[in-house]
């Protein structure tokens, strides 16, 4: 098991552990988990066909795989990752806990006891559960191993895919794969992009810092090794969560000092997004009329999300992290292995900079989705809003159908496109935070899963149908009764 600072000091029961999984195992079987497979075969010149393709093994991809199969229907997971690196958990992410409350059940599809508490409680105890905060990192990454496990979700390692293009003739989709063994190609009747927050595109990075060398700056969403800034001076743009975990990162490395650039004149103080997180809102959202969507979303961004109190004070404790508010950069000046910054509080000098500025949807750094990418709906070819409603992140956001397919700009240009689904962050706007978060990750999965049942169904109906007709196992054999005789022939 991984651990990190916030994880808790205590040997975990093997035992227990044990335990949990025999009565994971009995509750999945009393519910017919995973159900009989109900898809036709299928081949296509000789070669065999997936029914469904996942990208991504972190927890989007893992809670559709397991939906899809208490649906009946198998899936493979393909992740670029080394196996217990999917995600951002044991790379890229930096806080030392999640920023969810720990009784979130996250993706565990209802089943009390696949949920994280149950996993620890398992291992540490009840009383080490109501101690915890919040869920240290890398122990939710611990956790979702475990997942993967428990729900024999088959996930391929250390395969990238680099090429994702529908066939409309045969009415399927095909991967093109860098695999350790070499490139390959795999048939699949519908594909799940399940790739997280930057799913579309990847960072949003400011045109100011193409000042400089790339050696001199990094997105916080960058694979680094921080222990290369001790002793430097470096700046943070932003003040978000990332931005605090990077900040937090550099400092406990040693930086000389850290300077977070916060173009607000304040932190925000609530988490809308937070507030808005109901049932109903969970399961409406797709039904909401589109002025309606788009005025939830676009609130909640203007808003913000303030950083967790924990990641703040974790920057705060430390007397050489200085807080600059109204503090946008105007330029930057590179000067030799160091950089001039100018704001409107002044000027810094940095010899590193660290940009938290988010992700945006960007197809053309993704070239695996160039077959793709020109003929996607968006919202901006959907909806207009209101003078001063505008928002380039909703307006990027892909128009996505009831199941979270793709639907095409443009009627017939892409046929096939439509058996691609997008259940990563970009959906958002479509059918809220139901693909990515914990909070509702499971009640996204379920919707994809059962959506994309029927879709099946409906495609194969002749199959089933026939199916129907050459069903004749027999419930009753003739010899149950005997038939009665005539009333007048009765004594």
């Amino acid at each position: 098991m991984t651990t990190d600072s916030a994880s808790p000091a205590l040997s975990p029961s093997t035992d227990g552990l044990a335990a949990l999984e025999q009565r994971l195992a009995k509750d999945l079987e009393c519910l017919g988990w995973p159900a009989r497979a109900w898809l036709p075969v299928c081949e296509h010149a000789g070669e065999p066909v997936l029914d469904v393709a996942i990208i991504g093994g972190g927890q989007a991809g893992l809670a559709a795989a397991a939906a899809l199969a208490q649906q009946g229907i198998r899936a493979v997971v393909f992740d670029r990752s080394p196996a217990g690196n999917e995600g951002p958990w044991a790379t890229t992410a930096r806080m030392e806990t999640l920023r969810s409350p720990k009784e979130l059940t996250g993706p565990a599809l209802g089943l009390p006891a696949l949920t994280f508490r149950a996993w620890f409680e398992a291992q540490f105890g009840a009383e080490a559960w109501e101690a915890m905060d919040k869920i240290p990192r890398l122990q939710w990454m611990d956790y979702l191993s475990w997942y993967r496990r428990v729900m024999n979700v088959d996930v391929r390692n250390d395969t990238l895919v680099t090429g994702i293009r529908p066939l409309p003739d045969a009415a399927l989709v095909r991967l093109d794969l860098r695999t350790p063994a070499g490139t390959q190609r795999v048939l699949a009747r519908r594909v799940v992009l399940a790739t997280g927050r930057d799913g579309l595109g990847g960072p949003a990075v400011p045109v100011f810092v193409n000042a400089l060398p790339r050696s001199q700056w990094a997105h916080s969403s960058d694979a680094m090794d921080y222990g290369k800034l001790a002793g430097l001076r470096v700046g943070v743009i932003g003040a978000g969560s990332s931005a605090m975990d990077s900040a937090a990162t550099a400092l406990e490395c040693g930086a000389h000092s850290v300077e977070l650039l916060i173009r607000r004149p304040d932190l925000p103080r609530v988490n809308k997004g937070k507030g808005a997180g109901v049932p109903g809102l969970t399961q409406g959202h797709y039904d909401l009329p589109d002025e309606l969507k788009w005025r939830i979303r676009h609130y909640i961004n203007v808003a913000n999300v303030p950083p967790p109190h924990g990641s703040t004070l974790r920057v705060s404790g430390f007397p050489n992290a200085f807080f600059n508010f109204g503090c946008p950069v105007l330029s930057i000046e590179p000067q030799g292995t160091s950089m001039r910054v100018a704001t409107p509080k002044g000027e810094f000098l940095f010899d590193f900079l660290i940009v938290s500025t988010g992700f945006k949807v960007d197809w053309n750094s993704r070239p695996e989705f160039d077959a793709i990418a020109p003929h996607v709906r968006t919202w901006k070819d959907r909806f207009v809003p209101a003078p001063g409603d505008e928002d380039q992140e909703l307006a990027d956001s892909p128009d996505l159908g009831p199941a979270f397919e793709f639907q095409p700009r443009v009627a017939g240009e892409c046929p096939g496109l439509e058996r691609i689904h997008c259940f990563c962050y970009p959906a958002a706007l479509s059918h809220g935070t139901v693909s990515g978060d914990i909070p509702a990750i499971s009640e996204g999965a379920r919707r994809l899963a059962s959506g994309m049942a029927s879709l099946f169904y409906r495609e194969d109906f002749e199959h089933h149908f026939a199916n129907l007709e050459a069903y004749s196992e027999p419930e009753l054999f003739g010899d149950e009764w005997v038939p009665a005789p005539p009333p007048a022939e009765r004594t």
